[in-house]
């Protein structure tokens, strides 16, 4: 029998008239061309509009976005992603 996905945060609240979604899972096995064992998705909208999101997509591994903008990121583990996350939401917010 195959295990499953468990989740490990989820959070979803208002922050500086946008919305902030967390979501983190552990899975039994990365989802490629990711090395690590959780998929992710992390997003701050406003207006409609992805101002700053953080996932691993299968096929396209771990990257964040910046607006319409799309670049690679280095996964280190979820503390950091939370942090690396944060920072750029906050900076975004300004």
């Amino acid at each position: 029998m195959k295990s499953k996905a468990r989740l490990l945060y989820r959070e979803k609240r208002s922050y500086v008239g946008g919305i902030i979604e967390l979501v983190i899972w552990q899975v039994p096995e990365p989802v490629p061309p990711s090395e690590h064992p959780f998929k992710y998705r992390l997003v701050f909208v406003r207006d409609g509009k992805r101002v700053v999101g953080y996932d691993n997509e299968r096929g396209k591994g771990d990257h964040k976005h910046e607006g319409e903008t799309e670049i690679g990121y280095t996964f280190v583990d979820e503390t950091r992603l939370l942090e690396d996350f944060w920072r750029d939401v906050k900076e975004a917010a300004k």
